[in-house]
């Protein structure tokens, strides 16, 4: 009876946590929405979208998000299927070159095609007929080209493990009663894919209106607004005005809650079950011939726009000693690494101030993910399912709506203490905008562990600290040490939030090479891009190479 008594309390005090992290914010924002000169008008966010024209804005965000959303799916299906039934699935080492778009900060990616696409840029310089073809990139099919193949390994993996799960034993069954593989696809494969395509598709349409650095940087160029860029100028530049900031977040917010519901009806529907005792059988398909080498050279394509163009540009950018002159052996220089690396300059103390806040956000993200998820475990209480939800919000929920929310918490009046406009508001933030990948990492390390484990250890005597410490522990350490390096690598990137909330006259390295690429010091910018993602590819495979070395000595 006490250790329910103590079960129950952990999971209240951990939704009482949660409530006040992230469903505080969330409900502020609609409160200020709706009382925007201290009066109720619940039409006040609807007349604000029509007044200043704003429907159109969001109409494109949605668009936009459709769109990338079909994009995404055209350059990861076919891959899944050709990793999953197909003898490219030997090659292992390609799921982790496939992550590298995705780890890349999108609007680093997003500058480097403009550098390669621009008038006389790299692409006209090494193809100088391409500059027929160039023009026609700067459209917003080519927005929805660079945030596809930056989103494209995420719906990947999900189809791609959904593949594997599905099998072979219901394809060769069509296959048997004579179904063509177009009409096995149709059939039987695309149904089972629904509920995970379902959820995929749900996180990239959330990923993709809540993205600020593409819009930023290339939808400014071709002049596509979307809600996060307004929302961003309305609390960013003067005249700063909330009330029309918070009235685009709730309608943002309610727009991705509507698609959540949507996704969650669709996994109900077409949510089965596929492993049973027996196991399950993957599909192999002997590719020869013109066939394989057509997977060969989709392989490499997808690995050419997503990855080599984008890191062509950067780092020709970053060692170019004048842009005007271009690509040339005698234009090469590291000056601008040398500046960037001087300690005590601007560009020094930016890299510094990330390394520092992204360690401290991951380390205390992991910590509150790990009690989270040890106290929601495998409960299946209506309030543990509550807490489960709250806890993965902010994945479904743009980032820049629970900044707009957090800045009206811990900038209010009535609170005791004010984390605005100081560091720890810049930890809180990462750490609310980030928790839910440790949450899930430890949930699902901790859903494989069998009970027996912890009844054997206290059977033999040892006291509930002690079989944590002892039995526990070590079996979610990898889950959290996943939790740790994804919050880190993406906390190191963040812009938006960064942008919003970073104390006046301090700086990351993302706040500093967005503020370069806008002052066109594109070459320094660019040179912080380098460090930054080979310092962040540094201290996760330092990270790795411990946590492996520490598995060998185990054994």
């Amino acid at each position: 009876m006490t250790s329910r008594y103590l079960r129950a309390c952990s999971i209240a005090l951990a939704l009482l946590v949660l409530t006040f992290l992230i469903i505080v914010p969330l409900g502020m924002i609609f409160v200020q929405s709706v009382y925007p000169e201290g009066e109720l008008d619940i039409s006040s966010p609807f007349r604000v979208m029509l007044e200043s024209e704003l429907s159109g804005v969001l109409l494109d965000s949605i668009w936009l998000g459709v769109c990338v959303i079909a994009g995404t799916t055209v350059l990861a299906l076919p891959l899944a299927w050709m990793m999953s039934s197909t003898s490219l699935g030997r090659y292992r080492f390609l799921d982790v070159i496939f992550l590298i778009p995705f780890m890349t900060p999108p609007y680093i990616g997003s500058m480097g095609w403009i550098l390669f696409m621009q008038k006389n840029g790299y692409l006209e310089q090494l193809v100088p007929s391409a500059s027929r073809i160039t023009p026609a990139f700067f459209s917003f099919g080519g927005m929805v080209m660079i945030m596809s193949l930056h989103l494209f390994p995420f719906l990947y993996l999900l189809l791609r493990g959904a593949l594997i799960q599905i099998g072979g034993s219901l394809d060769e069954a069509g296959a048997v009663h004579g179904g063509g593989f177009l009409y096995r696809f149709r059939r039987i494969i695309v149904p089972l894919l629904l509920s995970a395509f379902g959820m995929g598709a749900m996180l990239i349409f959330v990923k993709t209106i809540a993205e600020f650095g593409t819009p930023a940087t290339f939808g400014r160029r071709i002049g596509y607004e979307v809600m996060t860029s307004e929302i961003h100028k309305y609390i960013s530049s003067w005249p700063i005005h909330f009330g029309k900031a918070t009235s685009l977040a709730s309608v943002l917010l309610a727009v991705c809650l509507v698609v959540w519901y949507m996704q969650s009806l669709i996994s109900r529907k077409y949510s089965y079950r596929l492993v049973g005792g027996k196991g399950a059988r993957g599909t192999s398909y002997r590719l020869k011939g013109w066939a394989l080498w057509l997977c060969y050279l989709y392989v490499l394509l997808l690995l050419l726009f997503s990855i080599g163009v984008p890191y062509f540009s950067i780092i020709a950018a970053s060692t170019m000693k004048l842009r005007g002159v271009g690509l040339a052996w005698d234009n090469f220089t590291l000056d601008y690494y040398v500046q960037l690396l001087t300690w005590g300059s601007e560009s020094m103390n930016a890299l510094v101030s990330s390394t520092l806040l992204s360690l401290a956000a991951s380390t205390v993200a992991v910590i509150l993910g790990t009690w989270l998820a040890l106290i929601i475990g495998r409960s299946a209480t209506r309030v543990a399912r509550v807490t489960d939800l709250f806890s993965l919000l902010p994945n479904t929920v743009p980032g820049i709506v629970i900044v707009v929310g957090l800045i009206l918490l811990w900038n209010s009046p009535w609170m005791p203490i004010r984390l605005y406009n100081t560091y720890g508001m810049v930890i809180l933030t990462y750490v609310v905008l980030f928790v839910p990948y440790t949450v899930q990492y430890v949930k699902a390390g901790l859903n494989q562990l069998d009970p027996s484990l912890f009844q054997a250890g206290a059977v033999f005597g040892g006291a509930p600290f002690y079989i944590f410490r002892r039995i526990m522990l070590p079996l979610i350490l990898p889950g959290m040490l996943a939790g740790w390096m994804m919050t880190f690598t993406i906390a190191s990137r963040e812009l938006v939030a960064s942008l919003l909330i970073l104390p006046p006259s301090v700086q990351t390295s993302a706040t500093y090479i967005f503020a370069q690429f806008e002052q066109g010091q594109v070459s320094l910018g660019m040179a912080m891009a380098v460090v930054t993602v080979g310092l962040t590819t540094a201290i996760l495979i330092l990270i790795e190479n411990v946590s492996s070395t520490r598995k060998w000595n185990a054994r």
